[in-house]
Protein backbone atom coordinates (compact mmCIF):
# COMPACT_ATOMS: atom_id res chain seq x y z
CA UNK A 1 0.00 0.00 0.00
CA UNK A 2 1.72 3.00 -1.37
CA UNK A 3 0.34 5.35 1.63
CA UNK A 4 2.56 8.43 0.51
CA UNK A 5 1.16 8.38 -2.83
CA UNK A 6 -2.38 7.94 -1.77
CA UNK A 7 -2.27 10.88 -0.03
CA UNK A 8 -1.13 12.79 -2.97
CA UNK A 9 -4.07 11.30 -5.21
CA UNK A 10 -6.38 12.41 -2.56
CA UNK A 11 -5.10 15.76 -2.26
CA UNK A 12 -5.09 16.26 -6.48
CA UNK A 13 -8.88 14.88 -6.09
CA UNK A 14 -9.63 17.25 -3.61
CA UNK A 15 -8.19 20.54 -5.43
CA UNK A 16 -9.60 19.05 -8.44
CA UNK A 17 -13.32 18.73 -7.34
CA UNK A 18 -12.96 22.69 -5.43
CA UNK A 19 -13.10 23.86 -8.70
CA UNK A 20 -16.28 22.31 -9.17
CA UNK A 21 -17.54 22.97 -5.85
CA UNK A 22 -20.52 25.25 -6.46
CA UNK A 23 -22.07 22.48 -8.31
CA UNK A 24 -21.42 19.76 -5.41
CA UNK A 25 -22.92 22.29 -3.00
CA UNK A 26 -25.76 21.74 -5.14
CA UNK A 27 -25.49 18.12 -5.28
CA UNK A 28 -25.28 18.14 -1.62
CA UNK A 29 -28.63 20.15 -1.45
CA UNK A 30 -30.45 17.62 -3.49
CA UNK A 31 -29.24 14.95 -0.87
CA UNK A 32 -30.76 17.13 2.06
CA UNK A 33 -34.18 17.46 0.26
CA UNK A 34 -35.52 14.36 1.32
CA UNK A 35 -34.73 14.24 5.25
CA UNK A 36 -35.66 18.11 5.32
CA UNK A 37 -39.54 17.11 3.66
CA UNK A 38 -39.57 14.15 6.22
CA UNK A 39 -38.38 16.70 8.97
CA UNK A 40 -41.12 19.19 8.33
CA UNK A 41 -43.81 16.60 8.06
CA UNK A 42 -43.11 14.50 11.30
CA UNK A 43 -42.51 17.42 13.08
CA UNK A 44 -45.85 19.20 12.13
CA UNK A 45 -47.51 15.55 12.84
CA UNK A 46 -46.16 15.43 16.15
CA UNK A 47 -47.70 19.03 17.42
CA UNK A 48 -47.91 19.28 21.11
CA UNK A 49 -48.00 15.52 21.11
CA UNK A 50 -45.45 12.68 20.64
CA UNK A 51 -45.22 9.55 18.02
CA UNK A 52 -43.11 7.02 18.30
CA UNK A 53 -41.12 8.32 20.96
CA UNK A 54 -40.18 11.51 19.57
CA UNK A 55 -42.07 14.66 20.00
CA UNK A 56 -41.35 18.04 17.74
CA UNK A 57 -37.96 18.94 19.30
CA UNK A 58 -36.65 15.01 19.09
CA UNK A 59 -38.31 14.80 15.17
CA UNK A 60 -36.01 18.12 14.64
CA UNK A 61 -32.64 16.24 16.30
CA UNK A 62 -33.16 13.15 14.77
CA UNK A 63 -33.21 14.63 11.05
CA UNK A 64 -30.67 17.14 11.61
CA UNK A 65 -28.31 14.71 12.73
CA UNK A 66 -29.72 12.25 10.23
CA UNK A 67 -28.51 15.36 7.28
CA UNK A 68 -25.07 15.04 8.55
CA UNK A 69 -24.90 11.28 8.89
CA UNK A 70 -26.24 10.81 5.35
CA UNK A 71 -23.78 13.14 3.96
CA UNK A 72 -21.23 10.99 5.85
CA UNK A 73 -22.20 7.40 4.59
CA UNK A 74 -23.17 8.66 1.23
CA UNK A 75 -20.92 7.06 -1.45
CA UNK A 76 -20.95 8.95 -4.67
CA UNK A 77 -17.55 7.76 -5.73
CA UNK A 78 -19.36 4.03 -6.65
CA UNK A 79 -21.29 5.65 -9.13
CA UNK A 80 -18.99 6.53 -11.40
CA UNK A 81 -16.81 2.89 -11.08
CA UNK A 82 -18.98 1.52 -13.02
CA UNK A 83 -18.46 3.82 -15.96
CA UNK A 84 -14.73 3.48 -15.25
CA UNK A 85 -14.64 -0.09 -15.78
CA UNK A 86 -17.15 -0.20 -18.69
CA UNK A 87 -15.58 2.94 -20.83
CA UNK A 88 -11.65 1.70 -20.33
CA UNK A 89 -10.76 4.11 -17.89
CA UNK A 90 -9.75 1.43 -15.70
CA UNK A 91 -6.51 1.02 -18.20
CA UNK A 92 -5.10 3.95 -16.11
CA UNK A 93 -5.37 2.59 -12.83
CA UNK A 94 -4.21 -0.40 -13.84
CA UNK A 95 -0.92 0.99 -14.82
CA UNK A 96 -0.27 3.54 -12.34
CA UNK A 97 1.80 2.08 -8.72
CA UNK A 98 -1.32 2.51 -6.57
CA UNK A 99 -3.77 0.10 -5.71
CA UNK A 100 -7.62 0.52 -8.01
CA UNK A 101 -8.89 1.37 -4.50
CA UNK A 102 -7.12 4.60 -3.82
CA UNK A 103 -9.15 6.14 -6.60
CA UNK A 104 -12.39 5.54 -5.37
CA UNK A 105 -11.42 6.50 -1.55
CA UNK A 106 -9.65 9.93 -3.15
CA UNK A 107 -12.97 10.20 -4.73
CA UNK A 108 -14.74 9.86 -1.91
CA UNK A 109 -12.76 11.84 0.72
CA UNK A 110 -12.33 15.01 -1.82
CA UNK A 111 -16.23 14.52 -1.74
CA UNK A 112 -16.87 14.52 1.71
CA UNK A 113 -14.77 17.76 2.20
CA UNK A 114 -16.59 19.66 -0.62
CA UNK A 115 -20.15 18.56 0.89
CA UNK A 116 -19.75 19.09 4.30
CA UNK A 117 -18.56 22.52 3.84
CA UNK A 118 -21.85 23.33 2.53
CA UNK A 119 -23.96 20.85 4.74
CA UNK A 120 -22.55 21.79 8.42
CA UNK A 121 -23.46 25.83 8.10
CA UNK A 122 -26.99 24.89 6.49
CA UNK A 123 -27.84 22.39 9.70
CA UNK A 124 -26.09 24.71 11.94
CA UNK A 125 -28.52 27.57 10.53
CA UNK A 126 -31.44 25.07 10.99
CA UNK A 127 -30.91 24.20 14.65
CA UNK A 128 -30.92 28.01 15.33
CA UNK A 129 -34.21 28.52 13.54
CA UNK A 130 -35.89 24.46 14.53
CA UNK A 131 -34.44 24.55 18.05
CA UNK A 132 -34.08 21.08 18.42
CA UNK A 133 -34.41 18.97 21.83
CA UNK A 134 -31.09 16.92 21.68
CA UNK A 135 -28.86 15.84 25.28
CA UNK A 136 -25.75 13.95 24.61
CA UNK A 137 -23.85 12.23 26.97
CA UNK A 138 -20.23 11.17 26.76
CA UNK A 139 -20.79 7.26 26.22
CA UNK A 140 -23.26 8.09 23.70
CA UNK A 141 -21.00 10.59 21.70
CA UNK A 142 -18.37 8.20 21.64
CA UNK A 143 -20.57 5.17 20.90
CA UNK A 144 -21.98 7.47 18.03
CA UNK A 145 -18.74 7.89 16.70
CA UNK A 146 -18.00 4.10 16.32
CA UNK A 147 -21.09 3.59 14.42
CA UNK A 148 -20.47 6.36 12.06
CA UNK A 149 -17.42 4.82 11.08
CA UNK A 150 -18.91 1.47 10.66
CA UNK A 151 -21.81 2.89 9.02
CA UNK A 152 -19.74 4.17 6.76
CA UNK A 153 -17.44 1.32 5.87
CA UNK A 154 -20.91 -0.47 5.03
CA UNK A 155 -22.21 1.48 2.76
CA UNK A 156 -18.86 2.25 0.73
CA UNK A 157 -18.34 -0.96 0.77
CA UNK A 158 -21.69 -1.98 0.08
CA UNK A 159 -22.22 0.07 -3.30
CA UNK A 160 -18.43 -0.52 -4.03
CA UNK A 161 -19.10 -4.49 -4.66
CA UNK A 162 -22.29 -3.92 -6.34
CA UNK A 163 -20.71 -1.23 -8.57
CA UNK A 164 -17.47 -4.00 -9.35
CA UNK A 165 -20.84 -5.71 -10.93
CA UNK A 166 -19.83 -3.44 -14.31
CA UNK A 167 -17.24 -6.25 -15.03
CA UNK A 168 -20.27 -8.45 -15.72
CA UNK A 169 -23.13 -6.27 -16.55
CA UNK A 170 -23.53 -2.88 -18.40
CA UNK A 171 -26.13 -1.54 -16.40
CA UNK A 172 -24.57 -2.47 -12.51
CA UNK A 173 -25.65 1.03 -11.25
CA UNK A 174 -29.09 0.42 -11.52
CA UNK A 175 -28.75 -1.83 -8.34
CA UNK A 176 -26.96 1.20 -6.73
CA UNK A 177 -30.60 2.94 -7.25
CA UNK A 178 -32.39 -0.31 -5.69
CA UNK A 179 -30.20 0.22 -2.43
CA UNK A 180 -30.71 3.92 -2.46
CA UNK A 181 -34.35 3.32 -2.42
CA UNK A 182 -34.04 0.83 0.13
CA UNK A 183 -31.31 2.75 2.42
CA UNK A 184 -34.52 5.55 1.85
CA UNK A 185 -37.23 2.95 3.21
CA UNK A 186 -35.72 1.47 6.02
CA UNK A 187 -32.77 3.27 7.24
CA UNK A 188 -35.16 5.80 9.13
CA UNK A 189 -35.19 8.46 5.88
CA UNK A 190 -38.28 8.37 5.06
CA UNK A 191 -38.99 8.29 8.75
CA UNK A 192 -37.50 6.70 11.98
CA UNK A 193 -37.71 3.26 12.00
CA UNK A 194 -39.90 3.10 15.33
CA UNK A 195 -42.90 4.59 12.85
CA UNK A 196 -42.46 2.13 10.24
CA UNK A 197 -44.98 -1.13 10.01
CA UNK A 198 -44.54 -4.34 12.57
CA UNK A 199 -42.91 -6.10 9.45
CA UNK A 200 -40.46 -3.17 8.17
CA UNK A 201 -39.02 -2.50 11.43
CA UNK A 202 -38.06 -6.13 11.47
CA UNK A 203 -36.30 -6.01 8.03
CA UNK A 204 -34.56 -3.51 9.18
CA UNK A 205 -33.60 -4.74 12.15
CA UNK A 206 -31.77 -7.56 10.26
CA UNK A 207 -30.66 -6.03 6.73
CA UNK A 208 -27.81 -3.74 6.14
CA UNK A 209 -29.77 -0.11 5.32
CA UNK A 210 -30.87 0.37 8.60
CA UNK A 211 -27.19 0.29 9.65
CA UNK A 212 -25.63 2.86 6.29
CA UNK A 213 -27.77 5.97 8.27
CA UNK A 214 -30.49 5.50 10.79
CA UNK A 215 -28.97 3.41 13.41
CA UNK A 216 -25.53 6.01 14.10
CA UNK A 217 -28.50 8.70 14.67
CA UNK A 218 -30.86 6.73 17.12
CA UNK A 219 -27.34 5.99 19.35
CA UNK A 220 -26.26 9.14 19.45
CA UNK A 221 -30.51 10.59 20.59
CA UNK A 222 -29.99 7.75 23.40
CA UNK A 223 -33.04 5.94 22.30
CA UNK A 224 -32.09 2.43 22.48
CA UNK A 225 -31.07 0.00 25.29
CA UNK A 226 -27.40 -0.97 25.37
CA UNK A 227 -28.13 -4.54 24.46
CA UNK A 228 -29.83 -2.96 21.48
CA UNK A 229 -26.77 -0.73 20.77
CA UNK A 230 -24.41 -3.67 20.96
CA UNK A 231 -26.63 -5.68 19.06
CA UNK A 232 -26.66 -3.07 16.10
CA UNK A 233 -22.59 -2.56 16.39
CA UNK A 234 -22.06 -6.45 16.01
CA UNK A 235 -24.67 -6.33 12.84
CA UNK A 236 -22.69 -3.14 11.45
CA UNK A 237 -19.77 -5.25 12.30
CA UNK A 238 -20.63 -8.23 10.34
CA UNK A 239 -22.45 -7.11 7.89
CA UNK A 240 -19.50 -4.45 7.10
CA UNK A 241 -16.60 -7.27 6.95
CA UNK A 242 -19.08 -9.27 4.12
CA UNK A 243 -19.01 -6.31 2.20
CA UNK A 244 -15.21 -5.99 1.96
CA UNK A 245 -15.21 -10.21 1.51
CA UNK A 246 -17.51 -9.85 -1.80
CA UNK A 247 -15.77 -6.59 -2.57
CA UNK A 248 -12.08 -8.39 -2.65
CA UNK A 249 -13.57 -11.54 -4.38
CA UNK A 250 -15.34 -9.64 -7.05
CA UNK A 251 -12.50 -7.44 -7.95
CA UNK A 252 -10.17 -11.15 -8.59
CA UNK A 253 -12.52 -12.55 -10.59
CA UNK A 254 -13.44 -9.30 -12.26
CA UNK A 255 -9.92 -7.90 -13.14
CA UNK A 256 -9.14 -11.96 -14.90
CA UNK A 257 -12.07 -11.15 -17.18
CA UNK A 258 -10.94 -7.67 -17.93
CA UNK A 259 -10.32 -5.96 -21.61
CA UNK A 260 -10.75 -3.37 -22.47
CA UNK A 261 -9.06 -0.86 -25.65
CA UNK A 262 -8.47 3.19 -24.84
CA UNK A 263 -8.98 4.43 -21.43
Amino acid sequence: MNLRGGWALIRGTWLSWMQHRAFFFILAFGWMVPPLVSLLVWSAAAGQDSLGGYDRGGFVAYYLVLIFVNQFTYAQANWTLGDVIRMGGLNTWLLQPLPAVYQVLSSEAAGKTVTLAFVLPVAGALALILRPELQVSGSALLLFLLSLALAWLLRFMWGYWLALLAFWYTRADALLAVQDALVFLLSGVVAPVTLLPAFLQGAARLLPFRYMVGFPVEVLLGGLPAAEVTFGLAVQAGWAALAVMLAALMWRAGIKRYSAVGG
